[in-house]
């Protein structure tokens, strides 16, 4: 029998067997879902942060990356047309910075979720992205990770650099693939995106993780999340840190924190993505725990699952990001639909898309649990 450490590379398995109880979040109300931009759908964020994970405070606000796009009558078709925004918070709200990129800096068709660090200087910022399809290329879906370094100004972010690749798949570990189709299936894409910086404050080392799809297995479910470590000579691609092999394809935005001496790493998935002949758990954030960033990882609260969306409202928030501060933040997805569906009424596709910031909640540590707190 082949050993499975060495037939997954050595990734902790994720199989859940159940997901009861579900830790349910509240309901959105209308006033949750009023657009903090209108015009312009914003989904996935995360903060400016330090290298310790902590949220940057500079002039006195929050800094903030969302993808954007216009509000399109298909909310679903912002996905092709996504940029990198930035805004910031403060006493009086949220202002708008604009694309957080220059117009044509881009190597690729358009901009995907990541993480943004201020680097120990206190005045340049490193943005790592996903990079999706090329730009002289046709439309595809493949996804690649860049960093960008920009100087933080007194309202933004000035002075870019040339984005780098920072590793590549290596179609062994990691599946390597061009996904030039026009109009997938959801939930069906490969991955090679989402990184996110993490600094382990035991060895000092710094890491991406990031959510990809095995090489080494064609199952139409194998998503696993990767990693990556800093050396002397640059990036190295690590062995993947979790599969869900024949469980489910996306296990996307992955981040860590390092909280009482262990590691909890967290990621969002959703319904559709689970196998049809597994167990399938809500639209919520999941979550694992180790000792060492290498693992063994153990799933917290038994199934992995730490916030879910309510059973009435079951796609009402999505792409859940952990800041260092424990808070968790989201967009809103389709909310108040009371059991109605999409089909039966097509003008919900716009009237019940969020496109905004979720309320804001806050995680609790307690050994292997870990549960919205109070």
């Amino acid at each position: 029998m082949t050993d499975p450490s060495i037939a997954n590379f050595g990734a902790s398995r994720w199989a859940p067997r159940a997901f009861d109880p579900i830790p349910s979040l509240p309901p959105i109300t209308a006033a949750d879902a009023a657009p903090i931009l209108p015009g312009i759908d914003l989904w996935d964020c995360w903060p400016l942060a330090h290298d310790t994970g902590a949220t940057v405070v500079h002039r006195g606000r929050t800094w903030w990356f969302f993808l954007g796009a216009p509000a399109l009558p298909d909310p679903a078709e912002r996905h092709g047309l996504a940029r990198i925004r930035l805004l910031s918070h403060g006493d009086d709200g949220w202002r708008d910075h604009g694309p957080a990129l220059p117009d044509g800096l881009n190597p690729g068709q358009r901009e995907w979720a990541g993480s943004a660090m201020l680097n120990a200087d206190g005045a340049t910022v490193t943005l790592f992205y996903t990079v999706a399809g090329r730009r002289d290329g046709p439309p595809s879906f493949e996804q690649r990770l860049y960093a960008a370094q920009a100087r933080l100004a007194d309202d933004g972010l000035t002075d870019w650099q040339a984005p780098r690749e920072v590793v590549a798949a290596d179609g062994v570990r990691y599946l390597l693939d061009r996904q030039e189709i026009a109009h997938p299936q959801p939930g069906t894409i490969k991955a090679f995106r989402d990184p996110a910086w993490f600094r382990d404050p035991v060895t000092g080392l710094a890491h991406i993780v990031f959510t990809a799809s095995a090489g080494w297995n064609n199952d139409p479910h194998n998503g696993v999340i990767g990693i990556a470590t800093r050396g002397a000579a640059g990036w190295v691609l690590g062995d993947p840190l979790i599969e869900a092999i024949g469980v489910n394809n996306e296990l996307e935005r992955p981040c860590v924190v390092h909280r009482d001496g262990r590691y909890y790493l967290f990621w969002s998935t959703q319904r559709h993505t689970f196998a049809p002949d597994t167990p399938a758990g809500p639209n919520g954030l999941y979550g694992a725990v180790a000792d060492r960033l290498t693992g063994p990882w153990h799933p917290v609260n038994g199934s992995g699952l730490v916030a879910a969306n309510p059973a009435g409202e079951p796609t009402q928030s999505y792409s859940w990001w952990v800041t260092g501060e424990d808070d968790v933040w989201s967009f809103i997805d389709y909310w108040g639909m009371a059991g109605r569906t999409l089909t039966d009424h097509p003008a919900l596709v716009r009237q019940q898309f969020g496109g905004t910031p979720a309320p804001v909640f806050r995680l609790r540590y307690i050994g292997d649990r870990v549960d919205i707190a109070d």
